[in-house]
């Protein structure tokens, strides 16, 4: 899928998944994760996205308030 917005987005996306092929492709991203009932990277702090744990639980957990 060619995104226009990529360029913009891949600033930024915050995904240190090596090779994914949705960085960048926000809707693509946000489709797949929620396919598999967890959220995007975006949606976590740069600590807790490294752990690569894009469960709902972990969001939960690891949210700031």
């Amino acid at each position: 899928m060619n995104c226009v917005n990529k360029e913009k987005n891949l600033k930024r996306c915050n995904c240190s998944y090596p090779g994914c092929p949705r960085k960048g492709i926000c809707c693509e991203c946000l489709a797949y994760h929620r396919s598999h009932g967890e959220l995007p990277a975006c949606y976590f702090s740069n600590e807790a996205e490294k752990t690569w744990d894009r469960s709902i639980e972990n969001f939960l957990r690891t949210r700031q308030v």
